[in-house]
């Protein structure tokens, strides 16, 4: 293309957005949706939007690591700046081979991102941008460099900046402006600066040394010594402030052969395999773990199927309450916080918002025992996999030094799912069965994301992505430290799609044996699932799941200790009973019920009688029933409602007055009050459920009953809360705006900027900051009229029913009955509209599209 054919370049940012297709345009709005909210009514205010303070940190902190670099060598760069420059900051003398491939790809994104504008003769870094990047005193440039000769001579005076020209070597001038040209002029000739520095003292070359690779400044005494002197009269060091020196950019570049970053990573770190184990291994692990997690969830809300701990005033659980729930769980407390929220999490606990407000199980913990043991994994896993509440933080302090609470606020945290994907994503680009090494994960995730202003381990998404690893095991989504098949559906295509490095193959590959360097790979930002996406993908992993998982038992072993033996999990009808007649002894591979008087009274106070309790073991029992085990439950059922306690306050009464004349007799019967009423009826000062525990712990097993004088079934009735939504995710940021949405702005901003910057007749005052045009509305009205017969075109501004105003290029077709119908060539399509509400009409110019 000739020089006269070549477009114009662009002058602004806007400009450069307007030259933009549909695609790249959308491709900006993609990566940056806080541009989009709320949609810009042109492209003009859209590069506004774009240069904005907080747009331009949110974009930057979702740059990779030599992305970043590259802004920031443009930002110590000359404002425009060449491509060739760049190359040289990033690539330095030697032209690093791996940043010369990736340097084209790296510039892509940050023009993408609109945060670089101008072609490669004129790169130009947005003003923001650069002010963020570019180095200061308050706010050091990663890059370690300072100042430019020209910025760190702006205060110093003419005969001073003589005397440093002089003493380089180089010829004074006549002002100042040229002196320091001069002198930038050395400073960046590499052959003339090698020959002043071969001039130098060995201890001056030192201190520059020491300065080189930043932080640039120092201190220096009233007399410097001879060292600094040396370096302070040809000014490769220049005073900022009294007692403080900075080594000039241009100087520090030079000693750095060119280099902006002193180790430019365009690569990012591979992730290292440490284990590499038979997928089946994986699968049938990760399986065993996800049973696991089955059973825990299911210990959990059985303990507080009545009603769990209280809510503290300010949320959440007590300190006590988690050690209560760990020891019963028999986990570490963190751990048990991670359960208690999986569940919150997955909406099947929630607060009951009683007066004396409680947790408890919600109305869809019901169903979701109903459903197969792998749907009821998924739905956990789905929910892990979205929530934005961070277990990990529990135990921890917020910003105002409050203990953070397990289902307490303060534990959300936006970034976490997409932590989580991104893990799961790397872990599903290493060979079926290979476990990664967590250091190397980490290590990819800050160079994706590097962490600005805090040091690695200070890293929050580092922290999110350890508890991430840790999690998925837990909850058995890898096994191992794999990743097991289920774990990859769960992910669904995105993972794949989504990240083509994770495969070393990106959209352009022609075949799967086609890869890319690895300098071409860039860390594709994580998009969620939509939720038909994530329905389809959480049915996949619960289908490839169902196999692994043991398959309920209808049956144990009785043993003759008084013990039973469950080889595997058990169906829930034989599971309910079993956890009503017995106490659980231990668990693992196989779970151990031991049978004791008190358990077997708890059946009978369920309603149960001592023939269901015989005919119950022998159906179920794969073993005859032990006679030990027929004796505890025939001599339990014998003695079981012997005695009756009712309300007086309360009352015993029993048809044997030598058992009563026993229960008086016995010391600890003395808090119960009790005395005779009859020979077969004692009366108590205790209420019924005080006096029933009383007996009990004598040795006596009494029975409740009712007014009429019948036994009192005592089945414990669950608690449950009114119906509960599971808790929303943060949002990080505005959402992804999806095509159709995506297709809608970009009308809208195409209309907006075709409605501003038309061409008005001469005379006609252009359009300034978006601002509507203005006529009466006789003028309105006849120019509407004139154009009907002349077929023109205009632009007008109007204000909908909602109050937004717009601008836009109409044709009229027909005004009466005050309104006037025209083709809306900003929406393509035929409109009517109400005259009061047009704020004004400009014709435009003959030539005009």
């Amino acid at each position: 293309m000739s020089t006269e054919d070549r477009p114009p370049a662009p002058r602004s940012l806007a400009e450069a957005l307007r030259a933009r297709g549909d695609v790249p345009l959308g491709a900006l709005l993609r990566s940056r949706p806080d541009l989009i909210t709320p949609v810009p009514t042109d492209l003009t205010q859209l590069a506004t939007r774009a240069g904005t303070r907080a747009s331009v940190v949110r974009a930057l902190e979702r740059l990779d690591r030599f992305t970043l670099q590259t802004a920031e060598a443009l930002a110590v760069a000359a404002d425009p700046a060449t491509y060739d420059e760049l190359l040289g900051l990033t690539a330095g003398d030697g032209a690093d081979p791996a940043v010369v491939a990736a340097l084209p790809h790296a510039l892509e994104i940050l023009r993408e991102q609109a945060l670089v504008w101008g072609g490669d003769d004129r790169l130009r870094l947005v003003r923001t941008a650069r002010e963020l990047l570019a180095p200061a005193p308050q706010h050091p440039s990663p890059t370690g460099l300072g100042p430019t000769v020209q910025e760190a001579t702006a205060g110093m005076s003419p005969g001073r900046i003589q005397e440093i020209v002089t003493a380089a070597g180089l010829s004074s001038t006549h002002d100042s402006v040229s002196a320091v040209t001069a002198l930038t002029g050395l400073f960046t000739d590499r052959t003339r600066m090698a020959a002043l520095l071969a001039d130098a003292p060995a201890d001056s070359l030192e201190v520059l040394e020491r300065l080189v690779w930043g932080p640039p400044y120092g201190q220096v005494t009233p007399d410097p010594a001879a060292r600094l002197r040396w370096l302070l009269d040809r000014g490769l060091l220049l005073p900022t402030a009294p007692g403080t020196v900075v080594l000039p950019r241009e100087v520090a570049l030079h000693l750095r052969r060119g280099l902006a970053h002193r180790t430019p990573e365009p690569v990012p770190p591979v992730v290292e395999v440490t284990a590499a184990h038979r997928p089946q291994v994986v699968d049938s692990t990760a399986a065993g773990q996800a049973y696991t997690a089955l059973a825990t969830v299911e210990e959990l809300l059985k303990d507080w199927d009545e009603g769990g701990p209280a809510v503290l005033r300010a949320g959440g659980l007590s300190v006590r309450d988690l050690k209560r729930t760990a020891v019963a769980l028999d986990v570490p407390e963190p751990v048990a916080a991670f359960w208690v929220e999986l569940a919150y999490a997955a909406g099947l606990i929630a607060a009951d918002g009683e007066a004396d407000e409680r947790y408890a199980a919600t109305p869809a913990y019901d169903e979701w025992l109903e459903a197969p043991a792998a749907e009821r994994w998924s739905r956990l896993a789905t929910a892990w996999l979205a929530a934005t509440r961070t277990a990990g933080l529990v135990g921890g302090r917020d910003a105002k030094d409050r203990t953070l609470s397990a289902l307490g606020p303060g534990l959300d945290r936006s970034a976490a799912p997409e932590v989580r994907h991104r893990v799961l994503a790397l872990l599903a680009g290493l060979p079926e069965g290979a476990a990664p090494d967590a250091g190397s994960v980490l290590a990819r995730l800050r160079w994706e994301r590097p962490p600005r202003g805090a040091r690695p381990e200070d890293d929050p998404r580092a922290r999110l992505a350890q508890w991430a690893l840790s999690e998925a095991e837990l909850l058995g989504v890898t096994g191992r430290g794999a990743l097991s098949a289920h774990g990859r559906a769960l992910l669904g295509a995105a993972a794949a799609v989504r990240h083509p490095e994770a495969e070393g193959s990106g959209p352009g590959d022609s075949g799967p044996g086609d890869k890319l360097p690895v300098h071409h790979h860039r860390p594709v930002p994580v998009v969620p699932l939509s939720p038909a996406e994530q329905a389809v993908a959480s049915a996949a992993a619960a289908r490839l799941l169902a196999p692994q998982l043991p398959e309920p038992l209808d049956h144990v072993l009785l043993q003759a200790d008084l013990t039973a033996v469950a080889p595997g999990p058990l169906r829930r009808p034989l599971a309910d009973m079993l956890g009503v007649l017995a106490d659980v002894e231990s668990k693992g591979g196989a779970t151990v019920y031991r049978f004791t008087p008190g358990s077997v009274r708890r059946a009978l106070d369920a309603g149960q009688a001592a023939s269901d309790l015989h005919a119950f073991l022998a159906a179920h029992s794969r073993t005859p029933v032990p006679q030990p085990l027929a004796y505890l439950i025939d001599d339990v059922a014998r003695r079981h409602g012997h005695l009756r306690v009712g309300a007086a306050s309360a009352y015993v009464r029993c048809d044997d007055d030598a058992v009563l004349n026993e229960i008086l007799a016995d010391k600890r019967a003395a808090g119960l009050g009790l005395r005779r009423l009859a020979p077969t009826v004692l009366a108590a000062q205790a209420d019924p459920a005080g006096l029933l525990e009383g007996l009990r712990s004598m040795g006596f097993a009494p029975a409740a009953e009712s007014a009429e004088g019948d036994v009192l079934i005592t089945r414990a009735l669950a608690h449950r809360t009114p119906p509960r939504t599971a808790p929303e995710p943060v949002p990080d940021g505005p959402p992804v705006p999806d095509d159709v949405l995506l297709a809608a702005a970009l009308r809208a901003i195409r209309a907006g900027d075709l409605a501003s910057t038309t061409p008005r007749k001469p005379g006609t005052a252009p359009a300034v900051n978006g601002e509507l045009p203005r006529t009466g509305s006789a003028e309105t009205l006849a120019t509407m009229q004139a154009a009907v017969l002349t077929g023109e075109a205009l632009w007008i501004g109007y204000v909908n029913a909602e109050g937004t105003a717009s601008q836009r290029v109409i044709a009229p077709i027909r005004v009466e009955g005050g309104f006037v119908t025209a083709y809306d060539h900003t929406a393509d399509e035929v409109r009517t509209y109400p005259l009061h509400r047009i704020t004004g009409v400009a014709e435009l110019a003959d030539d005009s599209g």
